[in-house]
């Protein structure tokens, strides 16, 4: 029985700490997301050519609206060109783009990757250009996105990280996957700016130096989750990423639950797999260089997203509830205090993310299918193994642009 209490015991102390530290990890980073982060002053004054960059596969039902749409900047035309990376694009598809002023960039490979197209683009389109803007196939920019990235960029910024928000609200999934995407914009990108940190990169709307992306790039053979080792390579380069929380990208959210589960799974995957394959290196960088904000990077792999952290520390909050009220039946040794706590911590960071728009009867009814989000992502937890190594594509449906 002793040696019972002893597992259990440790597996408490191992569970606290895990979830404990997240949950004010978070609140941390929440809280300090309310205020503005401290603006550097111009040190250029150039306007820079842009390639903006639109990979796809099989989109054909969404990328000639977002083709149209990017054209529409108010940044100077002849300083951004428009390459849309095709692959597996309906030839009618392809006539389509071809009457737009554009360039489009065939693709084919056996395996099909987001990196793969990337690199073929660059090496198709040559090098006159000064950055790399990087969109999803179902992204709209903000008509003014173009210039308050150059203004970054004359700020001497050489990554810059616009901010993504939902195009669709029109499905409880859709409205949780758009909250989602909120919560983890002021955590980990605003919350992470005001307190010095670099701004975690979302895969697109994001903006390189573009000498700088392409020989990145050529070292980057991710299958998923390309974004996170280029955002651990900048990282352990000690490259700062800006965050502009005003420069707006609408991306259409997940309308349907295995969609949703079939992204997560794909994320968490790519998570785990970058956190085993730098976590020595983390170490290696804070203790030998002082390079925190990499081992930040390197914990963010590793920390529970926040949907399964809400989910669990309820669970385990009211696990110890109930072991309170029959105080004979002593196994565990945690006080539940610690658990209330986290939870506290857990539901105000949430309350410090979520923007004041969402709090309406639609975002209260998407709530109740909050339960099948977490089961969905929990469950996702089991079947990892290899979600890395294949291509899992998320389909985009036709939704109407604001």
């Amino acid at each position: 029985m002793e040696v019972i209490r002893l597992i259990v015991n440790g597996i408490e102390i191992l569970l606290i700490g895990y979830f404990g530290f997240a949950s004010i990890y978070v609140f941390v980073f929440g809280f300090a997301g309310l205020f503005k982060a401290k603006e550097k002053e111009a040190i250029f004054q150039k306007q820079r050519k842009f390639a903006v960059l639109i990979p796809g596969y099989k989109e054909d039902a969404v990328i000639v609206d977002v083709a149209e749409q990017a054209l529409k900047q108010t940044y100077p035309t002849d300083l951004y060109e428009v390459i849309i990376i095709a692959d597996s694009f309906q030839e009618s598809t392809l006539s389509e783009l071809r009457k737009l002023p554009l360039l489009v960039v065939e693709v084919s490979f056996e395996k099909s990757t987001k990196s793969k197209a990337l690199n073929k683009a660059m090496e198709v389109i040559g090098d006159d250009y000064d950055v790399a803007l990087i969109l999803d196939a179902d992204n709209i920019m903000e008509r003014e996105f173009l210039v308050k990235i150059n203004e970054s960029f004359n700020q001497g910024y050489k990554v810059v990280q616009g901010h993504r928000v939902a195009k669709n609200t029109n499905t409880s999934f859709a409205i949780l996957d758009a909250i989602s995407e909120e919560v983890n914009n002021h955590i980990f990108r605003k919350g992470h700016r005001v307190l010095g940190f670099s701004s975690a990169l979302i895969g697109s709307g994001m903006a390189f130096d573009y000498f700088f992306f392409k020989k990145m790039m050529a070292q980057i053979k991710a299958v998923g989750g390309f974004d996170k080792e280029l955002e651990l390579e900048l990282l352990k380069k000690r490259i700062k990423i800006e965050y502009l929380h005003e420069a707006l990208v609408l991306d259409e959210k997940v309308q349907k639950s295995e969609v949703f589960a079939n992204q997560r799974k794909r994320w968490l995957s790519a998570q785990f797999v970058y956190f085993r394959r730098y976590v020595w290196d983390g170490l290696k960088e804070l203790f030998a260089k002082g390079n925190l904000d990499f081992l930040d990077k390197v914990y963010q792999m590793v920390s529970p997203p926040r949907v399964l952290l809400l989910g669990l520390v309820v669970v385990f909050s009211l696990l110890y509830l109930l072991h309170s009220l029959w105080p004979d039946v002593s196994v565990l040794m945690i006080s539940p205090i610690l658990w209330y706590a986290s939870l506290l911590f857990t539901v105000l960071a949430f309350v410090f993310s979520v923007p004041k728009k969402y709090y309406n009867r639609k975002t209260l009814h998407a709530i109740l299918t909050l339960p099948k989000a977490f089961f969905l992502m929990f469950l996702s937890l089991f079947k990892l193994k290899g979600a890395n190594k294949k291509f899992i594509h998320t389909e985009h449906g036709t939704i109407n642009t604001p």
